[in-house]
């Protein structure tokens, strides 16, 4: 069985997919599931039917119903990747590239109808003694996407590019500054102009990055340090 946190660390650290093509097209199948019938209309032998495979292939890969569920919020979570190697020391423009590349990614998939869409059943389920799928979403979705952010954030610091004390705060700034409070009234069926369409969407995004770096650009701090 193919264990998704196993995949999804190994994925960070080469930039690879973590899962076959013939896993990802049986994850692409059961996201699908999940967002036209709801966590009700998910079952194993619809995704089997669906992805045309058997039953025994999906619990040799994915194990039980959470395993199951784990690996699709992984590969979701995949969708929000980091240009070039992580760790790498970049220059000022690749770091740019890369923290517009992220922020793109990251209002892409928190906008799509599967976010949504599982957002929404996590918190339908919330208060639940055997609700599993807002813990999935917390631990192989948001800290998935936060740790290869932070990689990001400290390979900019140790270039000399980007400075803080702090790299949570300095995280929980990007995230603000890229999201502010959309994702939640897309949650609640608000419309968002500001991302609405890939253009709309891309300039949005450079603008959080370039609010970013004013706060956290080396020569930013600089000039601070001398005023």
């Amino acid at each position: 069985m193919l264990n998704p946190e196993i995949a999804e660390n190994a994925a960070a650290e080469k930039g690879d997919e973590p899962f076959s093509p013939r896993q990802t097209a049986v994850l692409e199948a059961a996201l699908a599931l999940l967002v036209e019938g709801g966590d009700k209309g998910f079952t194993t032998a619809r995704l089997a039917k669906a992805a045309n495979c058997s039953k025994e292939s999906l619990y040799k890969w994915f194990g039980d119903r959470n395993g199951l569920l784990a690996a699709m919020i992984t590969y979701q979570a995949s969708k929000v990747g980091v240009a070039g190697r992580l760790g790498a020391r970049p220059g000022a423009e690749d770091l740019r590239k890369q923290l517009s590349g992220f922020a793109a990614d990251l209002l892409t998939v928190l906008s799509g109808p599967t976010s949504l869409a599982l957002n929404r059943i996590s918190i339908g389920e919330a208060g639940r003694e055997d609700a599993q799928l807002g813990k999935l979403l917390i631990e192989r979705g948001r800290r998935a996407i936060e740790q290869r952010a932070m990689r990001m954030l400290e390979a900019g610091r140790q270039a000399g590019l980007i400075e803080f004390d702090n790299r949570d705060e300095a995280f929980n700034a990007l995230y603000g500054l890229i999201v502010g409070d959309m994702h939640v009234r897309m949650l609640l069926g608000d419309s968002v102009p500001l991302i609405a369409g890939p253009d709309a969407l891309a300039r949005h995004a450079s603008r959080a990055i370039d609010q970013f770096l004013r706060l956290y650009g080396a020569s930013a701090n600089t000039t601070k340090s001398n005023t």
